[in-house]
Parts: structure tokens; C-alpha cells; sequence
């Protein structure tokens, strides 16, 4: 998934795609350990799509802190 495809998702949606990531990473560290992966890339690739949503939420969060400080100011 790429970031433009990321940006234009609702936070709600994006919450939860990062739920769903975060559980096949979980299935896949077991397939990991247990010797039943064949492709291990798909591992780091998980990792990335996990990064890239936290991302996201991470710029939402704090251009809604700087808009909330330009209120106020």
C-alpha cells in the first residue's frame, strides 16, 4: 500500500488496515518460527505497511495539535 493510497483513507479506516497488519505480522512471526514461511520478504514488507499507517495517524495527530495551538492563539 502506498502512501498516497494511505492519505486518502478515513482515520477510522486507517485504524483499522493497522489492526489488520498487525495481526498478519502476528501470524506471520508464527509461520516464521515454526518453519512454514516460504516467503520471508513478506515479513519486512509488513513491517513497512505498519510503519507507513503509523505515519499517517502520527502527521493527522499533529496537524490536529496545530490547529487546536491556532485556535487558541
Amino acid at each position: 500500500m502506498e502512501m498516497k493510497d494511505i492519505r486518502a483513507l478515513q482515520t477510522a479506516e486507517i485504524e483499522a488496515k493497522l489492526d489488520e497488519a498487525r495481526t498478519e505480522q502476528f501470524k506471520l512471526r508464527f509461520q516464521f518460527r515454526g518453519g512454514q514461511l516460504t516467503d520471508y520478504t513478506r515479513l519486512a514488507a509488513g513491517r513497512r505497511t505498519i510503519a507507513r499507517l503509523l505515519t499517517v495517524l502520527r502527521e493527522r495527530e499533529l496537524a490536529a495539535q496545530l490547529a487546536a495551538k491556532g485556535e487558541q492563539a
